[in-house]
């Protein structure tokens, strides 16, 4: 199926997928990806689909959806592989764009080192890189590149997209455990985006079965001091952790509304104070939270930080 949802995005609202890569094609076989191991490890674009049959596809798709009574904030090329690898990726954006609605694409940044790739990326309304690690070795580890893949090129491609490019840039940075989230390596990601100048940083964690079945996600200390790094040279930070719903919702339920906000951030102590005050609420519903197991407490540079408990890994 090329053109699937819409479904619910935090990032980009409600969103209608694209997938113009067959599974699994792609110049990664990330050790935590929830597609699976790579079939087909590749860095040569090429055609994979007519660009007409993705236009009728999709456009097909928004039609119905709209019959429907289904909103749609953007069309998002987020395929089961890496989307730069479809040569015609900048003439299928082209034929999207007269329907209206602005186009989306997730890429792993891999080929953006090549012009003609950044070129048909400045075409999309917005676009989220991959940013996993800055040190070959690590990057090497996590992403299982392509051997003819070089980090440098990659960091280059993106530093020069980000000079160019008018639309909304955002970077992704996955965090394994063991792997990529000490402080020093999360502090030389945060570097680099310092420089990228991105509208925002997302933090992840794998949430889903991934390729590699060892692969775990970090404590919620760690990404707390990984959040506190990032937001040190980042302007905007979330994380991006699989809670379902949304995030960003104030019900008048003091609970939930804490729920939701620490699920994107953690709070500091007097922040959670203020909040409570306002709510005309009491320090009792953090201590309940706790109890429950929902929310935890953690310390970054002598501060109390609050944020939502992460769902158990399952086995």
């Amino acid at each position: 199926m090329i053109a699937f949802g819409p479904v619910p995005s935090r990032r980009l609202g409600r969103s209608l997928g694209i997938n113009n890569i067959p599974p699994k094609g792609c110049t990664y076989s990330c050790v935590y990806c929830q597609v699976g191991r790579t079939l087909k490890m590749q860095v040569e674009r090429r055609a994979f689909y007519d660009p007409e049959e993705i236009l009728k596809e999709v456009r097909d798709k928004v039609e119905r959806s709209r019959e429907a009574g289904e909103a749609m904030d953007y069309l998002t090329f987020v395929p089961d592989g890496e989307p730069t690898l479809d040569v015609h990726l900048g003439r299928e954006i082209e034929l999207l764009k007269p329907l209206g609605i602005p186009i989306a694409v997730i890429t792993n940044a891999s080929l953006i080192g090549r012009g003609d790739v950044r070129e048909e990326l400045m075409k999309a309304d917005w676009v989220s890189l991959k940013v996993d690690a800055v040190r070959e070795e690590v990057w090497r580890r996590i992403n299982q590149a392509h051997h003819a893949l070089r980090l440098s090129s990659i960091l280059d491609g993106m530093l020069e997209f980000a000079k160019a490019y008018n639309g909304e840039l955002v970077t992704e940075t996955m965090l394994v455990k063991d792997f990529n989230d000490s402080d020093a390596l999360v502090g030389e990601v945060a570097h680099f985006l310092a420089r990228l100048r991105a509208g925002h940083a997302y933090l992840s964690i794998p949430t889903r079965p991934p390729a590699e079945e060892w692969v775990q996600p970090p404590g919620e200390e760690a990404i707390n001091r990984a959040y506190q790094i990032f937001s040190s040279r980042v302007d905007h930070v979330e994380y991006l952790i699989g809670y379902e719903g949304n995030a960003f919702a104030f019900t008048g339920n003091v609970e939930e509304d804490l729920l939701s906000i620490t699920a994107v951030h953690p709070m500091r102590e007097e922040a959670v104070r203020e909040f409570l005050a306002r709510a005309a609420a009491d320090w009792s519903v953090i201590q309940r939270l706790i109890a429950q197991g929902r929310l935890i407490e953690t310390e970054y540079e002598g501060r109390k930080f609050y944020m939502r408990r992460l769902h158990a890994k399952k086995a």
